[in-house]
């Protein structure tokens, strides 16, 4: 017969003592584990009624599919004196575009143009948006790229509407770092790729903060826009404006939205906001198209992991379920230990690639993350070693 073999009696408390200290040891880590993961996590405010919610396994499909682990690390610093910001990125005829914004000495903004052949290695090529004279927008001048093909793995080009390709941007006339009031103006080029000024709207400033029918999120400032061409039409508008506007008194930034027929004359849509976190800032929107699903990509700030991406799903470009797992994008290195944020998130010969803001050692700079590993193959730009 065989034996059991048992443990003496004798032996039961130091065993019992033993597993308590291991036990004792093991969950401040698994509190601290717990907590870190906290840390990542979105936690949005507000989430629209059931019938228009995005089923939590579709989020998830999403978040999988367009979620970029590996950083790359910077890839446009700026000159002494200046900070770089909001990238937004596209593919010309020969090569990749990227308009950004220029902060000197903290003046103001303008908008710039950088050139790359391969999305990692980027050339500044000149202004844009640059500074004028005596204007309501001589000092401010924050574009944002327009009518973009929104297919997500698509051609990632501009798409012209009668005959030009236009950019909405935020503008003023005070200097400073995003002086208040800013209003949005609209520009037009047929050069896209050429480093020349493009043509603002002699009906500038479109929308205001100061119109009477701003609504009350909106009524202190309004700053970054993207502009959607909705070709079904699907809200009885060919162009559909996502913009954060700022309410009077406490600093919060909301999301809310315009349309418009001819990219020149702008309604307001809607009573309200559609991505509200009540506190913060939400801001910096982009929208593309995954299957059938409408995806907003924006920032958050003061609401979830410090300044971080995240992104919302619509299936009515009105209705957005905002997701509420990890962030898509945070602080973890030295180059955006303070923020990481403002995001540019497109996909290209089957890799995913996330562009964003981030301060940190090395000032206010441009960064990019990636699905995939691309820096065994490619200097890092930072000289760091790979993560």
């Amino acid at each position: 017969m065989t034996r059991v073999r048992t443990t003496p009696r004798t032996a039961l408390p130091t065993l019992a003592a033993a597993v308590g200290v291991l036990l004792a040891a093991a969950l401040p880590r698994a509190r601290a584990d717990d907590e870190q993961a906290d840390k990542s996590l979105v936690r949005p405010a507000r989430q629209p009624a059931a019938e228009f919610r995005v089923p939590a396994d579709e989020m998830q499909q999403i978040y999988d599919e367009v979620k970029t682990p590996f950083k790359y690390g910077i890839v446009l610093r700026p000159a002494p004196g200046q900070l770089v910001d909001c990238p937004n990125v596209f593919r010309g005829s020969d090569a990749w575009y990227m308009a950004y914004v220029v902060n000197t000495n903290k003046v103001g903004y303008e908008t710039c143009l950088a050139r790359s052949e391969d999305l990692l290695h980027w050339e500044p090529l000149g202004p844009i948006l640059p500074f004028r004279k005596e204007t309501w927008d001589c000092w401010q001048a924050d574009g944002s790229l327009s009518l973009l093909d929104p297919q997500w793995g698509g051609s990632n080009r501009l798409q012209s509407y009668d005959g030009k390709y236009w950019m909405s941007y935020f503008g003023g006339a005070l200097q400073g770092y995003e002086t208040d009031p800013l209003s949005l103006g609209i520009a037009w080029t047929t050069t896209p790729e050429k480093a020349e000024p493009w043509q603002r709207l002699a009906e500038n400033p479109v929308m205001t903060p100061s119109q009477p029918d701003a609504r009350a999120f909106e009524k202190a400032t309004l700053y970054k826009s993207h502009v959607l061409w909705d070709k079904a039409e699907s809200l009885g508008f060919p162009f559909v404006m996502y913009y954060n506007g700022k309410q009077q008194g406490p600093g919060i930034e909301r999301i809310g939205m315009a349309v418009s027929r001819d990219m020149v004359h702008w309604e307001r849509f809607g009573e309200g906001p559609v991505i509200d976190n009540e506190r913060g800032i939400s801001g910096d929107p982009q929208v593309v198209r995954i299957g059938d699903m409408w995806v907003m990509f924006y920032f958050g700030l003061n609401w979830g992991p410090g300044a971080f991406d995240t992104f919302a799903c619509s299936r009515d470009l009105v209705h957005w379920t905002q997701w509420d797992g990890p962030a898509l994008m945070r602080s973890t290195e030295p180059w955006d230990k303070t923020f990481a944020h403002k995001p540019w998130i497109i996909k290209h010969d089957g890799v995913v690639y996330h562009f964003y803001c981030a301060v940190g050692n090395q000032g206010r700079a441009i960064a990019l993350a990636t699905a995939r590993d691309l820096t065994a193959s490619n200097a890092r730009p930072d000289g760091d070693a790979a993560k």
